[in-house]
């Protein structure tokens, strides 16, 4: 018994032992700080790995890194710290079984190598994205820091030159923030670029999460999430100075700033200057004229308490150009720009978008406790858009008798050198030419290559000649303005609960008003302007007697403002259209993240209410009344309640090895731009038009998205690289457009808004970065992206016009203007977007005297005419009477409305820079080369739909040249980049 008892309790000896000893074992652990080693600063997102092993961990919000429970390896070690821009750090430790080692505070120090690339980069991205006023350009979200990802590197600085999207997405679905502060403008959902160009040096501080992947500030988009860090105390203590010159955009750019850092006061400041100018960029006329003015003070109360005020301010005016179709290109050139002529010597354009929009932020920054902060921030923005060109529509009222008529609509020369009545081509339109059409279309070619811009001269002289007369201006400059005024609130909550589980949170509120109006820049030497609608004063006897108009109505029609009838304008006075939006938006964001010893995952959520709502100023004549079926006072209001959800994982395989997995449910609220059906004339919600059409049978809903992708991901010292495959889909979307047409079954000629509902599309592909340091000063590198974004599914399709015929028919009683077309047969159509598939090889060396030089070849192919919608409709085979054409032939047909494929083609560029280091000065050049073989190409383009029927379209196709052909976009020949600066 004794011996049995014995061996008892040394067995529970031994298992008390061996619980201590595990107990003891799973003590062993490595902890530590990382802060920058000049500002002190907590440095998130290092990479600490354990040399030799596939042990590694990152560092959190507060700079913190905690192995936690990982087995690690005993003995001496070396830990590498390494973080971008950093210079990577190798720490010698000890680790002993049963101890935490404690590393303390370690400092990194900052890579002046990398800042010399990181200074050419983002201004190369600047260039680029001063190209993105509109939907062509700027489609990367975290393009400036683009640099940490292999493909988005190529992406942004190669790629973008040809407009090409990844994942086929614009830069709607891309959420950019400045502090916090989301910066998407509600009427498009896009981020305004102009609002912050020039900026470069105080825009590298960011944080940037690719696609649907976690973010600490926002529920993010499908394209991604950017957040701007324009914090005092964050920038790096010292200043800059320097100077390029391009001859892409603009020709000349000057910048200077300077910030304090920290100081032991607990001040911190930065201020920045620059001055970007041109009288025209690599597109002829394209003028550039920018200033910016940036300012970010900071005051540290306490170890607690932080406030920040931010300001920035960056008016500029960019001269524009248009597309262009092949007979204009072949007469002119990939250079050639429409929109300008010389005036008093000087080129002057008549298409030029102007940005003033001041931004000021007020930002407190709470540290609760080590593990949980609250940033708590307001916005203000203010100012105005205005996009400047020609109006030809000048009138005269002549009363006879009592009678109002007018004299001169219609009979003004088109301004725009490129119509059809000036091309060579419109001479030739008849299928069998006479001598004299051959004559005038030589004349016609010769005057176009000789001239072919703009004749201000001739413009002014008429207005000159009307003003002597006393009559009005013919001819007049305006601007399409946008007025807005927003605030933003937001708080953000970022919590540490443990060391693998940390949390994050935001509340936000915008609330906007929104001046849209049309505004009389120049009379171009003319005294007044009637502000009426030259087509609507056409009142003939072509007009249906049985629309039930009487004559006073049809005159009427004529009116931008009942209320203000047969009014002259002058400059700066508001015409032709005038109406607010309110819009509000409420949203909240939560999200938790759990790191585990093989798994990484998160899970988010969001909820948001939107609300549009049109107030009309100007009654408008061809929409008479009030509320929401008028032009004049309120609409209806617009709700839209909105939810998603989004999570991930990453299942490290090892430590070189990993494989990464979001997927996402979201809906989405149509910007304010594609919820009105015509808001400069009218109240319709696109909501209403839907409603109205029995055989729709629904309303205007919110855009519906799921995505999904999976990625590998491979990390050696040596090699990286990422895998990614992808697919999305977004569902019931909206888009609006505009333009003329002769081609409408059963209606006269005139411009339409083409409305587009219940749009689907389908993005799927796959995308590779890939990068290998084949010596410590010689890396290759490689990308490439396959994708295939098409339209999912017929969408329906509206037309709105105030031609007479639309305004005699309605699709329910009260909505007249507007017409049901059916289904639009775009299944299956590519998205028109860039090249959907492209690939970059290339290399790079750094030398450790600080040179470095790199080159690329890239590869682009499958990119797609955009096609009109409209010419798919039941429309293009219907007579003017609605029946088929009777010589309707199905396969003729199907060549005409097959998509265009653009050319493949091949475009190498050159990089490089050196920099020096004198006493506490760093002096250094950056300069780039793209497109160094010239290479011809498009960028884009889209179909005309002025003949969109098959008897229209038949006779266009067999014209040697079109004359209403589809036009394109081309890209830039050899360019360069030039920038040199000096930093202390």
């Amino acid at each position: 018994m004794k011996v049995s008892q014995l061996k008892k309790n040394l067995f529970f000896l031994m298992i008390f032992l061996s619980s201590v000893g595990m107990s003891y074992g799973q003590q062993t652990g490595l902890k530590g700080k990382i802060v920058d080693a000049s500002s002190n600063e907590n440095l998130s997102e290092v990479l600490v790995i354990i040399e030799g092993t596939e042990v590694s961990t990152m560092t959190d919000i507060s700079g913190e890194f905690n192995f936690g429970s990982v087995q690690l390896p005993l003995g001496e070690q070396i830990a590498v710290l390494s973080k971008n821009g950093y210079i990577t750090k190798r720490y010698p430790i000890v680790i002993n079984e049963g101890s935490v080692l404690d590393l303390k505070t370690i400092d990194l120090d900052y890579d002046v190598n990398q800042e010399q690339i990181q200074i050419g980069t983002i201004s190369l991205t600047d260039n680029e994205l001063d190209e993105g006023d509109d939907d062509a350009s700027a489609n990367v979200s975290g393009l400036l820091q683009a640099s940490r990802d292999v493909f988005l590197s190529a992406a942004a600085f190669d790629f973008s030159a040809t407009f090409f999207r990844p994942r086929g997405l614009g830069n709607e679905n891309a959420k950019v923030l400045i502090n916090g502060i989301e910066m998407n403008k509600l009427n498009d959902g896009r981020p305004q670029w102009g609002n912050w160009g020039g900026l470069n040096d105080v825009q590298r501080n960011q944080e940037f999460s690719m696609g649907i992947s976690a973010n600490d500030y926002t529920f993010g988009d499908l394209a991604g999430a950017t957040n701007i860090i324009m914090r005092a105390s964050q920038y790096r203590q010292g200043g800059r100075i320097s100077y390029a010159a391009s001859n892409r955009s603009y020709t000349g750019r000057m910048m200077a700033s300077y910030s304090s850092g920290l100081m032991s006061n607990g001040w911190a400041y930065t201020v920045s200057l620059a001055r970007r100018m041109g009288n025209e960029g690599y597109i002829e006329g394209t003028l550039y004229d920018a200033n910016s003015i940036f300012a970010s003070v900071e005051k540290k109360i306490n170890n607690k308490h932080s406030i920040n005020l931010t300001s920035f301010y960056t008016p500029n005016r960019r001269g524009r150009s248009t597309a262009i179709t092949e007979e204009v290109f072949r007469l002119k050139g990939r250079q050639y720009n429409p929109n300008w002529g010389y005036f008093d010597g000087e080129k002057k354009n008549s298409r030029v978008r102007e940005i003033e929009e001041p931004v000021f932020m007020l930002n407190h920054y709470w540290n609760i406790t080590d593990k949980t902060t609250l940033n708590t921030n307001v916005g203000y923005q203010t100012g105005k858009i205005g996009n400047s060109r020609l109006d030809n529509g000048g009138t005269d009222l002549v009363n006879f008798n009592g009678q109002e008529t007018y004299t001169g609509a219609g009979a003004s020369r088109d301004t725009n050198p490129i119509h059809q009545s000036y091309l060579p081509s419109s001479f030739l339109s008849d299928p069998n030419p006479t001598p004299l059409d051959f004559q005038n279309a030589f004349l016609a070619q010769q005057a176009f290559v000789r001239d072919g811009q703009l004749n201000w001269n001739q413009l002014i002289e008429a207005n000159q000649l009307n003003a002597q007369q006393g009559l009005n201006a013919t001819y007049i400059l305006y601007e399409d303005r946008i007025d807005d005024t927003q605030w933003s609130f937001n708080s953000i909550l970022n919590s540490q609960i443990t060391d693998n589980i940390s949390i994050n949170g935001a509340i936000n509120y915008r609330t906007l008003k929104s001046e849209n109006f049309a505004e009389v820049l120049d009379l171009l030497g003319g005294t007044t302007f009637l502000d009426v609608d030259s087509f609507g004063t056409n009142i003939d006897n072509d007009v249906p007697v049985d629309l039930g108009f009487t004559p006073e109505e049809l005159a009427d029609r004529a009116q931008s403002d009942l209320r203000n009838r047969n009014r002259t304008v002058g400059v700066g006075d508001r015409y032709d259209y005038n109406y607010e939006i309110d819009a509000d938006v409420v949203s909240g964001f939560a999200q938790a993240q759990f790191k585990t010893n093989k798994i990484d995952f998160f899970l988010g959520g969001n909820i948001s209410q939107t609300t549009y709502q049109r107030t009309g100023l100007f009654e408008n004549g061809y929409f008479p009344g009030e509320g929401r079926l008028g032009s004049f006072g309120k609409s209806d209001k617009l709700d839209f309640t909105n939810y998603g959800a989004k999570g991930g994982f990453t299942y490290k395989i090892n430590g070189r090895n990993l494989i990464d997995v979001h997927g996402t449910y979201f809906t989405k609220a149509p910007t304010i731009r594609n919820s009105f059906a015509n808001s400069r004339q009218n109240n319709r919600t696109i909501a209403q038009l839907i409603e109205a059409e029995e055989s729709i049978a629904g309303t205007q809903e919110s855009e519906k998205v799921q995505s999904i992708d999976v990625g590998y991901i491979l990390r050696t010292p040596k090699l990286k690289a990422r895998l990614t495959g992808y697919y999305t889909k977004i569902e019931d979307a909206t888009d609006i457009s505009f333009f003329f047409t002769q081609a409408i079954s059963g209606s006269d000629v005139g411009f339409v808004q083409e409305i587009l509902t219940g749009i689907d599309k389908q993005h799927f592909g796959a995308e590779l970065g890939i990068e290998y340091q084949i010596t410590p000063t010689i890396k290759l590198k490689g990308a490439a992206a396959i994708g295939q974004f098409t339209y999912a599914n017929n969408p329906d399709l509206f037309l709105a016009s105030t031609s007479s015929s639309f305004l005699g028919e309605s699709i329910t009683e009260g909505l007249n203007g507007t017409r049901y077309e059916g289904k639009s047969a775009l299944k299956d159509y590519r998205i028109a977007g860039g090249p959907q598939n492209a690939a970059q090889l290339g290399f790079e060396y750094r030398d450790p005297n600080f040179w470095w030089f790199g080159t690329t070849a890239n590869y682009f192919s499958n990119a797609y005419i955009d096609v009109s919608p409209f010419a798919r409709t039941s429309n293009f085979n219907q007579d003017v009477d609605g029946l088929p054409f009777n010589d309707y032939d199905d396969s003729i047909a199907r060549d005409l409305l097959r998509q265009e494929q653009f050319d493949d083609y091949i475009l190498v560029n050159a990089v490089g820079g050196k920099s020096w280091r004198v006493k506490d000065y760093y002096i250094g050049f950056f300069a780039t080369i793209n497109n160094i073989f010239d290479k011809q190409y498009r960028t884009g383009g889209f179909e005309q739909a002025r003949n969109a029927n098959y008897r229209l379209a038949v006779e266009e196709s067999q014209r040697e040249t079109p004359v209403f052909g589809p036009r394109y976009f081309y890209g830039f020949g050899t360019s360069y980049y030039l920038n040199v600066y000096v930093r202390f």
